[in-house]
């Protein structure tokens, strides 16, 4: 048996957490520069809100309907997730963090009632977190994630399934005839893997629910559409074809990029954040133990500011040995955009990705004969790299990120034009010693400014 574990409305549940106010209130959580609805609740979503809604389309719901609006707070997700995960990962002996917001677990061994430990387990996640869950069970991961699907709806719209499914559902522990009741209310859009277009094309053929799905000839399916969607059946079918991934494969690209709050013109403007998303990226890579074989750099105008001139290079530049050294990811991407950069534009957006990742340890070697270092054997050179970003990394696991960087990468002190909006940006509540909330008899107060 398999679980999936969810919480609901992730972004807008971690806020509402250390601001217990905005229960029950439509609360959106905008993306950087506050530019896009990301996240809903439930409340903000029967208003109509879309998923990625331009936050102008919608602003005058603030007035209106009490809508509330706040900007991304990325860092205490990303906590609160950590913390989520630990929890469940303590009831099966196998997990795959899917997401920031998901999680399977291999129950295979575990003995017991499996609903039971599924509202044990959103009970402590809950106890533990503040944050709500949805737990699905299944004896596939597309049935876990179907069944999750079913426990969140049957929670926030009462009637559209039975009521002992919310929250915690087990198709696993249903009869024949229950299942398809429960398939044949469900509409093929919501399996796991089955997207809109797909859909679409289903829906043509007369297959609109689960259970057509299910009664489908799986051979058809495989030559009109593709094996995954084969594979999709016969899970639904409850035939195991996708294991739990409890090591997932390293990325084959590591990508920073970001729109800035305000256009930004000058090249040193560029510079600076171009080097800050290329230390970025090399710290990822060094993370997974990977190094890079080219790094990729953009830097674009907008296409919604009609009366700009538009601009929008691009350029990938191979390295003569793969590294994950920030100096070189770094001095690499400056280069890159010192050619790339012209004045008079408004750029509004810049990103650094590095491609060509291959295990840190396999590396080829090779003789430079254009090099203007002093001569070096390239293992000594690797090992010094590895043992200076090393002790970069601890400094700044300590002393927090950025306490020592390259010095282009260093904000400066002048106005921080390419620095993303986030004028609603909650306390990091988790992370940040000087934001943490004080509670004085009962009261929460924010943190001292």
């Amino acid at each position: 048996m398999f679980a999936l574990v969810d919480v609901n409305n992730m972004y807008v549940s971690c806020e509402r957490v250390f601001r217990p106010k905005l229960n029950g209130r439509p609360v959106v959580v905008l993306s950087n520069n506050d530019g896009a609805c990301i996240a809903r609740s439930n409340e903000a979503k029967e208003l109509g809100i879309k998923m990625a809604q331009p936050w102008f389309q919608v602003r005058h719901l603030e007035r209106t309907a009490g809508l509330i609006a706040l900007s991304a707070n990325f860092e205490l997700y990303g906590d609160m997730s950590s913390r989520m995960m630990a929890i469940v990962g303590q009831y099966a002996p196998r997990q795959e963090v899917y997401s920031i917001d998901e999680s399977f677990l291999d129950f295979a061994g575990v003995r017991g009632d499996l609903t039971a430990i599924g509202r044990e387990m959103r009970a402590h996640v809950l106890q533990w977190t503040g944050l709500p869950t949805s737990v699905g069970v299944g004896p596939t991961k597309t049935l876990a994630k179907l069944a999750n699907h079913i426990a969140k709806m049957a929670d926030r719209k009462p009637g559209s399934y039975p009521a002992y499914l919310a929250q915690v559902c087990h198709l696993g522990e249903m009869n024949k005839a229950e299942l398809e009741a429960v398939f044949a209310t469900t509409e093929i859009g919501n399996v796991w893997g089955v997207g809109r277009r797909m859909t679409a094309r289903l829906n043509e053929g007369g297959i609109k629910t689960v259970l057509d799905l299910v009664r489908a000839d799986v051979a058809m399916l495989r030559k009109q559409f593709s094996v995954v969607l084969e594979k999709t059946v016969l899970e639904l079918r409850g035939t195991s074809c996708f294991d739990v991934d409890d090591e997932p494969a390293a990325q084959q690209q590591i990508m920073c990029s970001r729109s800035f709050g305000e256009p930004v013109t000058e090249l040193l403007g560029l510079i600076e954040v171009v080097s800050q998303f290329a230390s970025k990226v090399a710290e990822k890579a060094r993370k997974q133990q990977a190094s890079a074989g080219a790094v990729y750099v953009f830097i674009t105008t907008s296409p919604f500011r009609k009366n700009d001139k538009q601009h929008s290079p691009s350029v990938t530049v191979p390295l003569v040995r793969p590294s994950a050294d920030a100096r070189v990811i770094i001095k690499t991407a400056v280069q890159a955009l010192t050619r790339m950069y012209l004045p008079g534009f408004n750029y509004l957006k810049a990103g650094v990705m590095l491609v060509d990742l291959r295990p840190r340890d396999q590396q080829q070697g090779e003789l430079d004969l254009f090099s203007t270092e002093e001569a070096t054997s390239s293992t000594a050179a690797s090992r010094d790299s590895l043992q200076l970003m090393g002790a970069v990394d601890a400094l700044n696991q300590r002393f927090g990120r950025g306490a020592v960087t390259v010095a282009s990468a260093m904000h400066t002190g002048g106005s921080k034009t390419h620095a993303g909006r986030q004028e609603r940006r909650s306390p990091r509540y988790t992370t940040r010693l000087d934001e943490i909330p004080l509670v004085i008899a009962g009261r929460i107060l924010p943190p001292e400014k």
